[in-house]
């Protein structure tokens, strides 16, 4: 019986610790178009800026960020 509540237990612990669902796509894009109508992240100028305003990135970040992305 006390395997079976410690078991049940870990369960209701296991299920809590789920992560959250990722809301911030929509807006990041968003933002992102506010400062760019054609936001290209391919773009290294356009993706440091968004990664810098959006993201509340900093300069280092945002540049392995960006790099990572593809952005030349």
């Amino acid at each position: 019986m006390r395997r079976f509540v410690v078991l049940i237990a870990a369960a209701l612990l296991m299920m809590s610790c789920s992560p959250e669902e990722d809301v911030t796509g929509s807006i990041h894009n968003k933002c992102a178009t506010d400062l760019y109508s054609a936001f290209n992240p391919k773009a290294m100028d356009q993706c440091m800026a968004v990664c810098l305003k959006c993201d509340h990135g900093t300069t280092t970040t945002c540049s392995t960020s960006c790099n990572l992305k593809g952005a030349r």
